[in-house]
């Protein structure tokens, strides 16, 4: 998966230019708008850098998408079927998590993103990262504790949550093995 993983992070890299550039913003305004350093923001646009899952957010928000659009727009060519082959996957370099993408890229606004987040890794995401979005959380496996503002809700296999207005999140797989779940989003 590594070669992969690899091209997949070039395409990701050209689509934050590709899109910055759409909008002719400079590295100095996408920066601000998205908290993410120029220096930093050149690096993963020449590839130099991985950025990690919280950052990628940051850059796909300011753009006003999701993540699961970002990568997408990355990688899918359209089209009404996502055969399993062409579903891309990133793994987050900071944590190891692995998000594939399984929605074919369409205009519907719902999206399918399926997560594994191994054994005590923990991502934490703003609340910015979900002002375009509604989204439930579906464990297959494992144990998840998911931090909603200040609530925690500890899953177990076969639990929904469906989560509540905007809020800072954290994503916890407490172990003993990784934790497996689906995501839906809806945009708004």
């Amino acid at each position: 998966m590594s070669d992969i993983s690899d091209d997949l992070s070039s395409r990701i890299a050209a689509r934050i230019r590709a899109e910055r550039v759409a909008r002719s913003w400079s590295l100095a305004e996408l920066a601000d708008r998205s908290g993410v350093s120029k220096a930093m923001l050149s690096s993963i646009e020449r590839g130099s850098a991985s950025p990690t899952a919280p950052i990628l957010v940051r850059i796909a928000t300011a753009f006003e998408l999701t993540l699961s659009s970002l990568i997408a727009r990355a990688e899918l060519q359209g089209g009404s079927i996502a055969r399993r082959k062409d579903q891309p996957e990133w793994r987050d370099p900071g944590t190891g998590y692995v998000r594939r993408h399984l929605s074919p890229q369409t205009d519907m606004p719902l999206e399918m993103v399926q997560v594994e987040l191994p054994a005590g890794a923990r991502v934490s995401l703003p609340a910015s990262s979900y002002a375009f979005i509604r989204q439930q959380i579906w464990l297959m496996e494992g144990r998840l504790d998911f931090t909603e503002g200040e609530v925690v809700h500890k899953l177990e296999p076969g639990d929904c949550l469906a989560l509540g207005a905007p809020a800072d999140c954290v994503f916890h797989a407490p172990g003993p093995g990784p934790a497996r779940y689906l995501t839906v989003l809806i945009r708004t």
